[in-house]
């Protein structure tokens, strides 16, 4: 019997150190180099409670992160929100020792960049610069060290919201499902932007056979994403709280739906930030700011059309960016003007939230990635 009960111990604590070794990174405006930026922690994927792990100082507004396809490299965009200037950094995460180290930093080529995608083969990194609306390209070296910018591209054109579009603002760089072509929701312009991209080049991004998509004028595109059966992509536009959804194929968008992500009481000032698919692809997010601060959740037929069927309140004041994990179990919100996190699980059948676990408060939280690794 002590054996049985030993057995059943040693059962218990393998899977409850499986269940912990998915990791959280959150940046935010912290807005000092001398106070903390980029914060990890680990998600326990039984109960949603989240777990501090470490952070980095010495950053200045590490806008948005991302994270490279082995899990070992932190990117970040950094002196976001800092007149005249604009970088991007790179830091290197271990697991084992759960530390995160910083190793360089490079200009981003324009003021105030908002977004950075790595490609799957973990040597390109792309930058997105919304202040003055450019591109700009970086070689990885296998260390995780940014090298030196190989490519920049500027834009000038604005649209009618003399408010919001004087001029370009691109807001995100997202790769296709083959990672052949680069897509950049440019909020300024009310164009989604579209190069080549070849990886065995020196300067990979060439102009694509149709350089940009046309959106809804003053609309705002801001975030993008693609459906897993890579057959449908789907943009959130910011300035008039939409979602269009398109069908793709070889670098072409074909819109076939445009739909609100507010609810009907929401009737002007729109804020919609961030847009995600669940991993099974049935159900996609999309966050909403100013007076609403919720999710919408949507269903996705077959034919790529979106029905919604929900919203979930943030818990909070301005959910900038979310994030589902890769079981497609958890999204996690940051309210960046409250400054907290929050944990949701998801319904499976449903596609509903439901909060799990305690806020963490954390000034000015701007971002959020998810990653979980073989530990």
């Amino acid at each position: 019997m002590k054996k049985i009960i030993a057995f059943l111990i040693l059962i218990f604590s393998c899977f409850n150190l499986y269940s912990q070794n998915t990791y959280v990174f959150l940046g935010s405006f912290n807005r000092d180099k001398n106070t903390d930026g980029i914060y990890v922690y680990q998600l326990n994927t039984d109960n949603g409670k989240l777990t501090k792990v470490t952070t980095v100082k010495n950053i200045l507004n590490p806008s948005f992160l991302n994270i490279s396809p082995n899990g070992k490299y932190v990117f970040a965009c950094t002196e976001s929100k800092t007149k005249n200037a604009g970088s991007v950094s790179s830091f290197e995460f271990n697991p084992e020792n759960k530390t995160l180290n910083f190793i360089n930093s490079q200009k981003s080529g324009g003021e105030n960049p908002v977004y950075l995608t790595v490609h799957k083969n973990g040597k390109w990194l792309i930058n997105g610069n919304y202040t003055e609306g450019s591109i700009s390209v970086y070689p990885l070296s296998d260390n995780g060290t940014i090298d030196p910018m190989v490519q920049n591209f500027q834009f000038e054109e604005g649209s009618i919201n003399k408010d919001r579009q004087d001029r370009s603002h691109i807001h995100s760089a997202v790769f296709s499902p083959n990672f052949d072509y680069l897509f950049f929701p440019d909020l300024g312009a009310d164009k989604i932007r579209t190069y080549k991209f070849d990886s065995e080049k020196t300067e990979p991004l060439e102009a694509a056979e149709i350089p940009f998509t046309k959106t809804t004028l003053g609309s705002g595109p801001r975030h993008f994403t693609f459906h897993p059966n890579e057959k449908f992509s789907y943009c959130i536009e910011e300035l008039t709280g939409t979602v269009d959804a398109y069908k793709y194929e070889d670098g072409k968008l074909e819109s076939i739906q445009r739909i609100n992500t507010h609810s009907d009481k929401q009737k002007d000032k729109f804020e919609s930030s961030d847009i995600h698919i669940s991993p099974d692809g049935k159900f996609l997010y999309a966050s909403n700011r100013g007076s609403e601060n919720n999710i919408a959740i949507f269903e996705i037929h077959e034919n790529g059309t979106l029905k919604n069927i929900g919203y979930q309140s943030t818990l909070g004041k301005h959910p900038r960016i979310f994030a589902i994990d890769e079981s497609g179990k958890f999204l996690i919100a940051t309210n960046s003007v409250s400054g907290d996190v929050v944990v949701f699980k998801i319904n499976f059948e449903t596609g509903l939230l439901k909060k799990v676990g305690k806020k963490v408060k954390i000034f000015g939280v701007s971002s959020v990635q998810i990653k979980k690794y073989n530990q």
